[in-house]
């Protein structure tokens, strides 16, 4: 999409390749997205404010159905959930896939079919799996030994529950350590290389209670390469054909989780779903020819690939300071509603909007208003010179982990969620009040 900006519109206007494709640049300096001006949003509902773009959210559904038509496409609801975002993905005829009761029944009482959602987690409680049975989730992923008698024990002797077995194929993949799950030495899955998958395979077959449809892997996030998931279907691939030698069992299913990049600054790689699609079709029915195995059914899980570009968070400055050599920016928010780059050192490209500066650019470092040294949202950034208390910051890319990870630290509440679609904007989540952290605290 090509957006024409204004004539008296700044002449860095164009960069927009990493906000919604509805964003559209306004006289003196402002944006719309969705068709509303971001500076109404900020006046109207108050600031932060997070905005997302319905349109964008459900292009990004309907990208990921045509490049996997003969797959499964399951919403990975970690990245961020709502009733509304519900209601899109199931529209736009994605799965789910959950990691707690909580996130389980939002989804089903908004009205998502629990047929179509899979349930994670590397410590599933007592709660999670009693409400996964009770609502009849399509298939529980076995994340470690001790889930497989847990499940069945709660099925009793007549119960039936499809099961996935999450498998650690020994692939280093993702932008930061934190987020690399595809390696032995950590908390999720089963080895594949000491065996643990194995006999976790055999424990599930010898259960009449589970059935196992497939094999689940999930090598990290914000992987940007296709090789990777290319290496690691394979090595799930082998693993298919021993467990069809060892129990005369076809797996039917695949699921290769996600992880699937984006770029959080112009210029940044991203991840290629034309590419992935392509690569991991041809993979799998290369390998299962080889193998003489049938094509199991493929899945993914995208999660912040779907919803993170669909995001603005919308901040207003409170002070201005400088030291040293370093500008310091801070606004009304931070690491309370978005600990990313405290966690990952994740780098955002905020922008200036609501009026047009003739100023020359400074370098700044934009911070947040918590007593943390580490609250800081945006480290070397360009701003105009003459950026004051007042003006307003819109950040892109805000959709995915930064609502979904906020806290409650020192009781500032978490931001309202708006909604904006064919120039329309409405409230999906209000804003965490004084009254909310009162109305818990139930102590004298």
């Amino acid at each position: 999409m090509t957006i024409t900006a204004p004539a008296d519109a700044p002449a860095n206007a164009g960069e927009l390749s990493i906000w919604p494709a509805s964003t559209t640049p306004l006289p003196h300096g402002g944006l719309a997205v969705g068709g509303v001006p971001l500076g109404e949003i900020a006046d109207r509902f108050d600031t932060p404010v997070y905005i997302l773009d319905e349109g964008e959210v459900r292009a990004r559904c309907r990208t990921y159905r045509d490049a996997f038509p003969d797959a499964d496409v399951l919403y990975a609801a970690k990245a961020f959930l709502s009733r509304a975002m519900v209601r899109w993905v199931d529209e736009e005829g994605l799965g789910l896939d959950v990691c707690s009761a909580g996130e389980l029944e939002l989804a089903v009482t908004a009205g998502f079919p629990p047929e179509r959602i899979v349930l994670h987690g590397n410590a599933k409680s007592p709660r999670d799996l009693e409400a996964a049975l009770r609502l009849g989730v399509g298939r529980i992923v076995i994340d470690g030994p001790s889930e497989i008698a847990r499940i069945a024990a709660a099925m009793g002797p007549g119960g039936h529950q499809k099961v996935m077995v999450r498998v650690v194929p020994g692939v280093s993949a993702g932008a930061h350590d934190k987020i690399r799950t595809g390696t032995d030495g950590q908390k999720f899955g089963l080895s594949l290389t000491d065996g643990g998958a194995q006999h976790a395979i055999t424990r599930v077959l010898g259960q009449p209670q589970l059935e196992l449809t497939g094999l689940h892997c999930h090598i990290g996030s914000q992987i940007s390469d296709v090789k990777p998931y290319l290496v690691a279907l394979r090595r799930l691939v082998g693993l298919m054909a021993r467990i069809r030698d060892a129990h005369g069992v076809i797996l039917p299913e695949l699921d290769m989780g996600g992880g699937h990049a984006v770029a959080y600054r112009p210029g940044e790689p991203a991840l290629d779903l034309t590419a992935l699609a392509r690569g991991l079709r041809a993979e799998l029915a290369e390998g299962c020819a080889a193998a003489g195995l049938s094509v199991p059914r493929l899945a993914v899980e995208p999660g912040r690939a779907v919803v993170g570009p669909a995001g603005v968070a919308v901040y207003r400055v409170l002070a201005v300071k400088r030291t040293g050599d370093t500008v310091f920016v801070a606004v009304d928010g931070g690491m309370s509603d978005n600990p990313r780059p405290a966690l990952y050192g994740v780098r955002y490209a905020p922008r200036l909007i609501g009026r047009h500066s003739t100023a020359g650019p400074c370098t700044a470092t934009v911070v947040g208003r918590h007593c943390e040294a580490g609250d800081v949202l945006a480290t070397d950034v360009e701003l105009p010179g003459d950026v004051h208390p007042g003006d307003l910051l819109a950040v892109p890319v805000a959709g995915a982990y930064q609502l979904s990870m906020a806290s409650g630290y020192n009781l500032v509440g978490r931001p309202a969620v708006v909604a904006v679609h064919e120039g329309t904007a409405r409230l999906l989540v209000r804003r965490e009040t004084l009254e909310d952290f009162r109305g818990r605290d139930v102590g004298a």
